[in-house]
């Protein structure tokens, strides 16, 4: 096959991206190896800036996420027993949405698949070439059979462990990296959920209330990195996430059946520059922010909306100001957020290694956003979204 786009992966950054792509007339062909049973189950976060909405909105595929996305317009931060509510349309001017990362894959795909568009599942990506040339080529395999896919520009959205990444030269490539020492146990619960997005520091450690809809909580709970899913049973769930929450009367926090639960290790990661030659990376290929903040299906985005600009303007005109500066551009956002997110991070959790002083340290940081309207903006205008790089 021959395209002008070959797209790596059909996660949001991918099919955002061929979406985008097609809008401007440029053909894609996105390749996912698994299954689209399997990409469409994945549980991820569903906070959503107002700027992705308005990208579903501007390609026309934001009906469901109308009907059945919730508005979301606070936040609350706990701490010994007290309790900082973030309005964000009157501290940053806008709200988020709530819908689920995985609601948005489905509607992506059914959208891709109902115009007849190329979308290949179950088709590993074995190796690229001539990636500094004006031919990349994509292998892969399918149904059994080494194929390949011929392109203008290969787009790599193929998460931490795809193969875009690595095939960059290493000797051209600057890699940072902060892994956590905990996880975070999380669950999908059939539990009325509190009223706002709600986030913890108590001396047992840190949780978070959030919901997927009016009748779904996603919980979570911190946990040593190498927590088994096994030690936690129904009921030390609830009793821990009611501790955590200052819910001692156990009367704010509704039970329910616990219908699927993970752990996942926290981390931030960048790797810079985002291109070389004909190959772009966006979205998890290429950085990894603790999901503290709500950050990573937006920040994906955001590279995404970059890149196809770029994209369009080469097509257009011939010209590569946009994609060569795509890098750039983005590692400017980038590190802003995953600031944010680091940032959330430290100030929300339990640490085994501090002292008594910098557990103090870190309590007084709280008490200071409690008091002050300013340090409260800072983090509602983070929370709500950056703006978009602009031209």
């Amino acid at each position: 096959m021959r395209t002008q786009v070959g797209i790596i992966g059909a996660g949001p950054a991918g099919l955002f991206l061929s979406h985008l792509l097609k809008q401007q007339g440029i053909e894609s062909v996105v390749l996912e190896a698994r299954s689209r049973a399997y990409v469409e189950a994945r549980v991820r976060a569903g906070v959503l800036e107002t700027g992705t909405v308005e990208i579903m909105e501007r390609l026309g595929l934001d009906s469901r996420l109308k009907r059945e996305g919730m508005v979301d317009e606070g936040i609350d931060m706990r701490f010994r027993g007290r309790t900082i509510h973030i309005n964000l349309p009157e501290l940053a001017g806008k709200s988020v949405m709530i819908y689920g990362q995985q609601e948005i894959v489905k509607d992506l795909i059914a959208a891709r698949i109902a115009a007849g568009d190329p979308l290949i599942f179950e088709a590993k990506v074995t190796k690229l070439s001539n990636i500094d040339s004006e031919s990349p080529v994509i292998h892969y395999q399918h149904d059994g059979e080494d194929k390949t896919l011929e392109c203008d520009f290969i787009a790599g959205c193929d998460g931490f462990h795809g193969v875009s990444r690595p095939a960059m030269p290493q000797n051209v490539i600057t890699t940072y990296d902060h892994t956590f020492n905990f996880a975070w146990l999380g669950v999908l619960a059939r539990a009325r959920p509190i009223a706002d997005m709600t986030y913890t520091n108590s001396d047992d450690g840190f949780a978070l209330c959030s919901r997927r809809s009016m009748e779904v909580s996603r919980l979570y709970l911190q946990v040593p990195f190498d927590e088994k899913l096994d030690n936690w049973s129904d009921a030390r769930f609830w009793d821990e996430l009611h501790k955590r929450m200052f819910d001692y009367d156990r009367s704010e926090i509704a039970e329910g059946e616990i219908f699927q639960r993970d752990v996942a290790q926290l981390r931030s990661f960048v790797t810079e520059p985002m291109q070389y030659g004909r190959l772009f990376l966006a979205g998890d290929a290429v950085h990894i922010v603790p999901p503290t903040g709500a950050k990573g299906l937006n920040l994906a985005v955001a590279d995404v909306r970059v890149l196809s600009r770029g994209l369009t303007e080469f097509y257009r005109t011939g010209g590569r100001g946009r994609l060569d500066a795509y890098s750039a551009r983005c590692l400017e956002r980038i590190w802003k957020t995953v600031r944010y997110s680091t940032r959330m991070t430290e100030l929300l959790h339990k640490f085994d290694e501090h002292s008594p002083f910098q557990r103090n340290l870190q309590l007084s940081e709280l008490e200071y956003i409690a008091g002050s309207r300013a340090a409260q903006t800072t983090i509602a205008e983070q929370y709500a979204g950056l703006p978009f790089v602009e031209d």
